[in-house]
């Protein structure tokens, strides 16, 4: 009977044994999945923030950042033995004894919150903290509190003490969207964490505790009042004398709060595009893009270049340029006034012709940082001044003609395409150099067809148009006649060939660096050479007539040397500039950003009086 009980007893519980096996295992693969979790985030990288991207000029000055977040992260070494001994005596005594929790503090923590209803964050440990900022909410819950133990033991598993010890100094809160105490030391002081005193780091270690009720900015009696306090603290663990925390309470605290610097927007936002087709070029995504057999496959590689770009900035750059700020100044100042009120606008690019770096940058009145830049987005078409490069240049180069050489003015027909003269005139045998300082245009598609279209191209495509088309070439380019045009960089670019012969393109970024000082980028300095001594001596002589006694009659320079060739477009709608003196090679454009006729200010030269400005 009883061994007939026996197995009736155990019948019955196979279904409870199968369920609490069934829960057992449920909770060990729950455990399990904690655990790799747990060590899946513990491997996140360190920060999930970008550091600022700074900008130099030639001066070594900064003079442009872009962040949301100010950080400056410093190495343990760094960071002077006093601020750390400030954190680690206030936030945590313990620090370099506990395995990531310090059970005494939690429990006593948990004895002095026992008749509170909500649940405080008291007896956590540096550890703690960190993982709280770096991977889990503030959520006040009992559940987000069990989880913060085992990620801080198990960060301690996979860092040391000084590491962890950095993480917390460089991320924790300063209030004003500033993280890390090196940051805190140069928003609120402009300086160095190594040049505060001891009273100054005090005060901003005051401010993590609670970066609302200490926010300096806002409350600044109490972030000294804890300021006093955390000096207290540190006598009374021996870390200063009474004496010596009396003197640095008497220390007058002074603010020097650091502004965001965000000067010459006209040339700041150019660095950042140079700066994408710089990581473009050297990263190899130019070339793919070139080689992509489909759309999908350019947006592909668009996008990872993107994902670069992103992880750069992430990491913070510092960026060399050759912007020169006197000359940015002036040019910007004289142009915005020689432009006046209405919706005339202009652009123009400068560009030192002994290192061949964008100095100054005019990307149109009361331009504002990222706008539609005029100087490198404003395709138009070039006109007459693209004639030196697509016709002159390239058949001196080709041909053993001089410009005393004879060329026709008449009417002249390439299969449909039959251009005239401005005013409808036309002219007998003339020299080239008459042609070129009155900017015939039956003469130069002439000669055009006497390079011919692939030949004059194979020079074309030497520079960096970037915006010719395979649509391009024919006849009308002899003219300027494109399918997009140029912009005024690209124009004072290939410019640059007639001051003697060579070309690397034009620059505004020097290096780009990481946060850590590694050179990542260069950009390229090596020049071909274009044109022989020859065509630049032809080429600088027509330029010269021009100034002198064609259409460029009005340009002027102190320098010995000054050329230039005018360029308009049909019906008036856009006035170019291009040339060079001894110092600098400029191009500018002046017109409407929706085109109009111009024709009524043709009498008032105001492109050659911003040309004027570009090459003082």
């Amino acid at each position: 009977m009883n061994k007939a009980f026996g197995f009736l007893l155990i019948f019955l519980s196979l279904p409870i044994l199968w369920w609490i096996g069934d829960n057992i295992w449920t909770e060990i693969s729950i455990a399990k999945a904690h655990e790799e979790q747990i060590t899946d985030a513990i491997r996140l990288p360190e920060v999930q923030a970008q550091l600022p991207v700074t900008l130099i000029d030639k001066n070594g000055q900064t003079y442009s950042e872009e962040y949301v977040e100010w950080r400056q992260p410093l190495t343990l070494q760094e960071i002077p033995q006093i601020a750390q001994e400030i954190f680690i005596v206030s936030e945590d005594a313990d620090f370099y004894q506990h395995i990531g929790f310090d059970l005494s503090a939690i429990t006593r923590a948990v004895i002095a919150n026992s008749n509170d209803s909500g649940i405080s964050q008291g007896g956590s440990t540096i550890t703690q903290q960190l993982v709280r900022m770096r991977y889990l909410s503030e959520e006040k819950t009992y559940e987000r509190k069990l989880t913060e133990l085992f990620y801080a033991h198990e960060l301690e598993q996979e860092f040391d003490k000084e590491t962890i010890l950095t993480m917390y100094l460089n991320e924790s809160y300063f209030s004003n969207q500033v993280y890390g105490i090196g940051a805190a030391a140069t928003y609120y002081f402009q300086k160095s964490l190594k040049e505060l005193s001891v009273a100054e780091m005090a005060f901003i270690s005051a401010i993590p505790n609670n970066p609302s009720l200490y926010n300096p900015l806002k409350n600044f009696d109490n972030t000294k009042a804890r300021q006093e306090r955390l000096l207290d603290t540190l006598a009374s663990s021996s870390t200063l004398t009474e004496a010596e925390v009396a003197t640095y309470k008497a220390e007058t605290i002074t603010l020097n709060v650091k502004n965001k610097l965000q000067s010459f927007p006209m040339y700041s936002t150019y660095v950042l595009q140079e700066l994408r087709w710089l990581v473009a070029e050297k990263d190899g995504f130019s070339d793919r893009l070139v080689k992509a057999k489909s759309e999908e496959e350019k947006k592909t590689i668009r996008n990872q270049l993107d994902e670069r770009l992103n992880f750069l900035y992430q990491n913070g750059l510092t960026i060399y340029t050759a912007l020169d700020p006197d000359k940015q100044t002036h040019d910007e100042d004289l142009m915005t006034t020689i432009l006046g009120s209405g919706e005339l606008q202009a652009a123009g690019a400068v560009i030192n012709n002994a290192t061949r770096e964008i100095v100054s940058l005019y990307a149109g009145k009361d331009y504002e940082k990222f706008d539609y830049h005029r100087a490198y987005q404003g395709m138009r078409q070039p006109g007459s001044a693209f004639k030196p490069l697509a016709v002159y240049a390239p058949f001196f180069e080709t041909t053993a003609h001089t410009p005393d050489s004879t060329v026709s003015g008449r009417n002249y027909c390439v299969g449909s395409f039959c251009p005239q003269n401005y005013g409808g005139y036309v002219y007998g045998d003339v020299s080239i150099q008459t042609a070129f300082r009155h900017s015939y245009n039956t003469s130069a598609v002439r000669l055009f067809n006497t390079v011919g279209i692939e030949t004059a191209f194979s020079y074309l495509d030497r520079f960096h148009f970037r915006s010719i088309v395979a649509q391009d070439h024919n006849y009308a380019a002899s003219l300027g006649g494109l399918t997009y045009g140029v912009t005024a960089i690209e124009l004072a670019d290939a410019y640059t060939s007639f001051i003697d012969g060579s070309y690397a393109l034009a620059h505004s970024i020097r290096k780009v660096t990481a946060s850590d000082g590694t050179v990542l980028y260069n950009s390229d300095t090596a020049r071909d050479q274009i044109w022989s001594p020859k065509t630049v001596k032809y080429m600088r002589s027509l330029l010269a007539d021009v100034v002198a006694n064609g259409t460029g009659q009005g340009v002027y320079s102190n320098s010995n040397y000054v050329g230039a060739k005018t360029g308009t477009t049909n019906d008036y709608r856009d006035y170019w500039l291009a040339g060079l003196n001894d110092e600098y090679t400029a191009a500018v454009w002046l017109g409407y950003d929706k085109p109009q006729s111009m024709e009524e200010l043709e009498a008032y030269k105001i492109h050659h009086k911003l040309f004027n400005v570009l090459l003082e």
